[in-house]
């Protein structure tokens, strides 16, 4: 296939492209050059989707079997990209997300649920950011009616990762000691590897595949005692994690999913956060690879210098825990269980009677 990538040098789009090139396709990127390098082997655009001149430039004379959006957070932006590229490729496939669901993340969601209210042309001004998305795809489906492919990620980890979840609980596990771990080692999370997100994108693009999928992990794919576990074993460190309660973790001001990455504390508004279904997916081809390996993968990555060392999460909230917070809450945690145990030990006072 000939496929232009608008994006992808980041990861889920790096691992698209590394992946269609290993495949043997043609790939060209567009993309300002300032994420990543371009790959040896794919063909280098420079140019600023915002700018049409810049988008009729890259589509004069030229066509593709597919397009692949892999950076579309402005509804009016991809609706830009849409415009300029239609008639010059026969599918177009964008990266969307989870947020693009009005119900999640307070429950799961799959294909048929409400999506956010959000135009085509909107402005990040006009609507809030998880409604961005949803504006996204509906300038996508508007201007290739019938050939798109939509694909929904939930929560994407694996080698090259730029939010720095996961890379945050290595590099802390690293360390060694004692670290802190939210809630139940037995509470279930669903992720999915940026790879087996590529490797699905291609198959269906491959078949002339369109439409919507839900892309996440089988549900209950993992559990953090095991998710963290496979982070102790692939840093070698020994660490010691201290499972403390969740909600003394929250009375002492520690926010979850931001400064502990991954933890979605028993609360409504999170309720639904690793509950939803990719069995469409499923059905049609997705293989999620096991978290452990892609724990591994990303560990030998990170020692390899292949990952970036990312600061923020989205906008400017920082990701991770800071090292002296960790320890004065796990200090208090450690003096609370003290107590308790000293408490146990008292004899019963109706006993001395």
């Amino acid at each position: 296939m000939k496929i232009l990538f608008i994006g992808g040098t980041v990861f889920l789009g790096r691992a698209l492209v590394d992946e269609a090139l290993r495949r043997g396709h043609e790939v060209t990127l567009f993309n300002r050059g300032q994420a990543g390098p371009t790959p040896s082997g794919a063909e280098a655009v420079r140019g600023d989707r915002g700018n049409e001149a810049a988008l009729r430039a890259l589509a004069e004379g030229r066509t593709w079997d597919c397009v692949i959006d892999t950076c579309g957070f402005e509804p009016r932006a991809v609706q830009r990209s849409v415009r300029a590229l239609t008639g010059h490729a026969d599918v177009y496939a964008f990266v969307s997300s989870f947020h693009a669901y009005s119900d999640w993340p307070a429950t799961g969601v799959d294909e048929s649920l409400p999506r956010h209210t959000c135009a085509s042309d909107a402005s990040p001004d006009d609507v809030p950011y998880n409604a961005l998305k949803a504006g996204c795809e509906r300038a996508v489906e508007e201007g290739f009616p019938g050939r798109a492919l939509i694909v929904n990620p939930g929560i994407i980890v694996g080698p090259g990762e730029n939010v720095g979840r996961l890379p945050w609980w290595l590099e802390t596990i690293a360390h060694g000691g004692r670290v802190l771990a939210p809630g139940s080692p037995d509470r279930a999370v669903q992720l999915i590897d940026a790879r087996d997100i590529a490797d699905f994108m291609l198959d269906r693009l491959a078949e002339g595949g369109t439409g919507r999928y839900l892309t996440t992990g089988v549900q209950g794919n993992t559990t953090m005692g095991e998710l963290l576990g496979a982070c102790v074993d692939a840093t070698g460190a020994g660490t010691e994690l201290v499972w403390a309660d969740e909600q003394f973790l929250q009375d002492h001001g520690v926010a979850p999913w931001t400064e502990v990455p991954l933890w979605a504390p028993d609360i409504p508004e999170m309720a639904g956060i690793w509950a939803s279904s990719s069995a469409k997916a499923l059905a049609e081809g997705l293989r999620c690879r096991p978290v452990a390996e892609t724990v591994a993968d990303t560990w030998r990555a990170l020692s390899e210098g292949g990952c970036p060392r990312p600061k923020y999460l989205q906008g400017k909230t920082p990701v991770g825990l800071a090292e002296d917070k960790h320890d004065t809450v796990l200090a208090a945690w450690d003096d609370r269980r003290s107590q308790a145990t000293a408490q146990q030990r008292l004899p019963d006072a109706s006993a001395r009677q």
